[in-house]
């Protein structure tokens, strides 16, 4: 499997996204609910069908699973998981924080991320075993040793309603504990704010597998540690995620039991 191939595909297609995101930004006719509080733009699905046109004319034959459209069947061993705009809230009332992430799996493993802010122009990368990247330059996790030096950050889910007794007392936990807690609305770039120092340590439950696939690996091949709440070593269908630097991995894991 030609893995640059892989990934240069994944950053076109990122791009072309972006550019759809760009112009529709600001400019957002139609916002439809897929649930209470879950959003859908037409730059959402249109940035999709531009993806999945761009993955298509290099490889017709792989597996996609993408937000809005669901499973598109082919290769089972080579699959790509796509968020075309993670952070459609935030999108659909002008603020400028959100991303699109491109993962793909080969045998059931993410092997490449690909994380554009479409806004800001930054491009987080990764390969399995080959390090992460920002704009093409290396990054990593922060070397923070104490939680009180720490700058968390989390999110919370559609249905956070089902689960918000657990959840706060998570929240309130870790903002005792760290030096403060941020909410930005992009799991995506919570993961690579974490890969490139910004966070040192990120956690949120009940995602699905478009919202961290990419950047779970961007953490890892950045030197975080992503496990689920129990310390599991973290796959993108767990519902549970936690990424931060190990050196205080162990203590958000312990501020996150309840």
């Amino acid at each position: 499997m030609d893995m640059d191939k892989i990934k240069h595909t994944g950053i076109a297609a990122a791009f072309e996204s972006g550019r759809i995101l760009r112009s529709r930004f600001g400019h957002v006719s139609s916002i439809a609910k897929k649930g209470r509080i879950d959003l859908v733009t037409e730059a959402d699905t249109e940035s999709e069908n531009a993806i999945i046109t761009i993955i298509r004319s290099c490889f017709p034959d792989h597996t996609l699973l993408t937000e809005e459209s669901g499973h598109h069947p082919g290769n089972s061993e080579c699959q790509w998981i796509i968020d075309p705009l993670d952070g459609t809230t935030n999108f659909a009332h002008g603020l400028p924080l959100f991303s699109t992430s491109i993962a793909f799996a080969l045998n059931g493993r993410v092997v490449v991320g690909v994380v554009l802010n479409p806004v800001t122009g930054e491009l987080f990368t990764a390969v399995h075993g080959e390090g992460a990247f920002l704009n093409g330059k290396p990054v990593s996790v922060s070397d923070k040793t104490e939680m009180t030096d720490c700058l968390l950050v989390t999110g919370f889910a559609y249905n956070f309603k089902d689960h918000v007794t657990d959840i706060m007392r998570r929240f309130g936990r870790c903002l005792d504990a760290a030096q403060g807690v941020r909410r930005l609305g992009s799991a995506a770039l919570d993961l690579c704010y974490v890969a490139c120092g910004r966070f040192d340590g990120y956690w949120e439950q009940n995602l699905k597998p478009w919202d961290t696939a990419a950047g779970q690996l961007i953490a890892r091949e950045a030197g975080a540690a992503v496990t689920d709440f129990s310390g599991r070593s973290f796959d993108p269908f767990m519902l549970e995620i936690a990424a931060s630097n190990p050196a205080i991995h162990h203590e958000l894991l312990a501020l996150l039991t309840v």
